[in-house]
């Protein structure tokens, strides 16, 4: 196969600012360690394109994969981007961004054009563009412009599932681009395997898994847990929120701080190791997952990886990879879907619970993503695209 190069520039400035990785940098991880033997890294700073040396990669390809901790990595990058200002060879590389990272310029496209890379971009989500109401001001119109640009430059586009890859289609179809090859591949979780150690809470409890802001639906399940309190008093199961403060959180720390119940109830979880967080999910009645929407989720997978059941919203991307295991709920009109989820939530936390032991069995059968199928996916892929260009010239 041809050359590869791995654009690693969010997380680099991710992990130098201290910030823990996300779903989206967990990909890219995944992609470092599948491709990293063979690849070279590309870093971009103060608006040049760097290509280390194979040297200089390595040594920052097992800086990330520690996620930034085994020592400092600026010798390395310093040493990299030096000799990474020397002609090397990368026309007809390809070229991986795996976190739509950058895309929204037109001076990285024109860069990308100049160089004559094959760019190989992810793309994880349309939420920005189909959802506007749950992102930042502005948002929308800066990913139109990622995919825009993706779509006008890259040798091919990988979408986490038939999801998004079928949101991507809708899109362009919409805006009258053509669209380049595309291939749909799922991702895997990759959470390590452990034995339970001690119970962290005493009481039966919930997790609650992702990063508090609004498309995640945390105001809703505070909600029905003021709802739980109510009608179990003392004994009401805890909630466990695990994942750092996004934005626009401000509504959810308001009801935590305010309510006396929410706080002997709930407890967050801002910084968790994977070894904590395994440890959390394998003693829990249940994940929660009642997101609006989503690209993929992650957690919904590495909950029934590790034979933990899963309440969650129901999202065909959810249906497209658990299929009929997780228990779907209707977030409906807001009255209607609290009381169906705490009506769940209580039967999952008792001893015994008939939903939750008949989910258990329907997760016998359940066969989790790995990284391995998706690599084979991608890989016979690229050698197809490959293919395909040296046909063409």
């Amino acid at each position: 196969m041809t050359g590869i190069l791995i654009d690693v520039t969010r997380l680099v400035h991710r992990f130098r600012a201290g910030r823990l990785p996300t779903g989206v940098d967990r990909v890219s991880l995944a992609y470092i360690r599948h491709y990293s033997p063979n690849a070279r890294a590309v870093l971009r700073y103060k608006g040049g394109k760097f290509v280390f040396r194979h040297a200089e990669s390595s040594a920052l390809f097992d800086w990330l994969l520690a996620l930034g901790a085994n020592g400092g990595p600026l010798p390395t990058i310093y040493k990299g981007l030096v000799t990474g200002c020397l002609a090397q060879r990368v026309a007809g590389s390809f070229l991986f961004n795996t976190g739509h990272s950058g895309l929204e310029s037109d001076a990285y496209v024109a860069m990308l054009q100049q160089q004559q890379v094959r760019p190989i971009f992810m793309v994880h989500d349309l939420i920005p563009i189909t959802h506007p109401q749950f992102c930042r001001a502005g948002e929308q119109a800066k990913h139109l412009a990622r995919l825009r640009n993706a779509v006008r430059v890259a040798s091919g586009i990988v979408c986490n599932s038939q999801a998004t890859l079928k949101a991507l289609e809708y899109l362009c179809h919409d805006q009258r681009w053509t669209l380049p090859p595309t291939m749909g591949a799922l991702l895997a979780p990759d959470l390590p395997r452990a034995v339970p150690s001690a119970r962290p809470v005493a009481q039966a409890y919930f997790v609650f898994v992702s990063t508090i802001e609004p498309r995640k639906n945390h105001v809703m399940i505070l909600r029905v847990w003021q709802m739980l309190a109510a009608q179990w008093g003392k004994s009401a199961p805890r909630l466990i929120i695990i994942g750092q403060r996004g934005w626009d959180y401000g509504e959810v720390t308001d009801m935590l701080e305010a309510s006396g119940v929410l706080k002997r109830l709930v407890t967050e979880v801002d910084a968790c190791s994977d070894a904590q967080l395994v440890n959390y999910l394998q003693h829990a009645q249940a994940l929660l997952f009642p997101s609006f929407t989503e690209g993929f989720g992650m957690p919904v997978a590495e909950a029934l990886a590790h034979g933990v059941p899963v309440i969650a919203s129901d999202l065909p991307v959810f249906r497209e990879f658990a299929g009929p295991i997780p228990e779907y709920l209707s977030l409906g009109g807001t009255d209607l879907g609290e009381a169906l989820w705490a009506t769940a939530i209580a039967d999952y936390a008792l001893p015994g619970s008939a939903r939750r032991t008949a989910q258990m069995a329907r997760m016998a059968a359940y066969v989790a993503p790995t990284w391995t199928g998706h690599f084979a996916q991608v890989d016979a892929w690229l050698a197809e695209l490959a293919q395909s260009e040296v046909r063409r010239a």
